[in-house]
């Protein structure tokens, strides 16, 4: 499995298992010591690759801008999400790396601005961002999979 875009929708199926047959209210709870819940984690997954690899190189999103704001990098839940919001927010994280890789193998991806992450990597290409973002999504598997045991 050496493939980035195969470690990519591996890791997003086993989140996506890991947190079926949660409530709306499970998903919604921030348990003590936590600064966020569930499925902000899922939805700043899917907003983060796209600010990694598409932002990033100057294309655009395939998320709103409404969306972009409410969980990118530094954001925490300010209120509950509705049944409708999770739907559309699962429907994205499945579909996003489908369209990510097409773009991919279409050659798309020709200008990258550089950008040094929290962790002090550099991502330079989409190639760095993409390796990088796998990197950010198993980081918050981990934090979903604390979350699970507190809900």
């Amino acid at each position: 499995m050496n493939n980035p875009f195969e470690i990519l929708k591996k890791n997003r199926a086993l989140i996506l298992k890991v947190i079926d047959g949660f409530t709306l209210e499970q998903l919604n709870k921030i348990p003590n010591s936590f600064g966020n819940n569930i499925i902000w984690n899922v939805a700043h997954l899917a907003v983060v690759q796209q600010i990694l690899c598409y932002k990033l190189s100057r294309l655009p999103m395939h998320i709103s801008d409404e969306m972009a704001a409410k969980y990118m990098k530094g954001t925490k839940p300010n209120s509950d999400v509705t049944q409708a919001e999770v739907d559309k927010i699962k429907e994205l994280f499945i579909s996003l790396p489908n369209q990510f890789e097409k773009d991919y193998k279409a050659n798309i991806f020709k200008e990258y601005e550089d950008y040094t992450t929290s962790v002090n990597v550099t991502l330079t290409d989409i190639d760095s961002a993409n390796a990088f973002n796998n990197f950010h999504e198993g980081i918050h598997l981990g934090v979903i999979l604390a979350l699970r045991k507190l809900v």
